[in-house]
């Protein structure tokens, strides 16, 4: 049987969990169980609001990588912030989208399942530069999607 492993100490961690929070659920609906963040805020402006809120979800994710997150939670983690992206910048249904998926949110708890499962053995070092690659090379394919969009309305 594998050990369970804690989290890294509150200091180190607890911003983790406040920065995510602030960006999927810190308001709520008042009369609903409706939870949102600054993403779904910043979500609303087309486009140019999914890309920047692409670069706050990928700060968080090489932050939790830097914070010994395994190659398969980053990749699990990617898939999240470039589901959450790609959805996101369709006009009303992505903004729907955005209310329900939280993908920061989800992949913090993906960094504290890690840890009680004790699976992260090894540098990080490869995987904080391979996040790195990734996050260009799924922003860049972001930039591009909204270019064509524009192209196609303004011709």
């Amino acid at each position: 049987m594998e050990k369970q492993r804690d989290l890294p100490a509150a200091p180190q961690i607890q911003y983790l969990d406040d920065m995510s929070a602030l960006l999927d659920s810190r308001f709520r609906i008042p009369g609903t169980n409706i939870r949102f963040g600054f993403d779904f805020i910043i979500g609303l402006v087309p486009y140019a609001g999914d890309v920047v809120t692409f670069g706050f979800s990928g700060m968080l994710v090489i932050a939790m990588a830097r914070h010994g997150a395994s190659g398969m939670v980053i990749i699990k983690m990617l898939w999240n912030i470039l589901l959450d992206t790609v959805v996101g910048a369709i006009p009303i249904l992505g903004d729907i989208f955005d209310l329900q998926y939280k993908a920061n949110r989800r992949n913090y708890y993906l960094l504290k399942e890690h840890y009680q499962e004790g699976k992260h053995t090894g540098s990080v070092l490869p995987v904080v530069l391979g996040v790195i690659v990734a996050l260009l090379l799924m922003l860049s394919f972001v930039v591009l999607v909204a270019w064509k969009v524009l192209q196609w309305i303004f011709s």
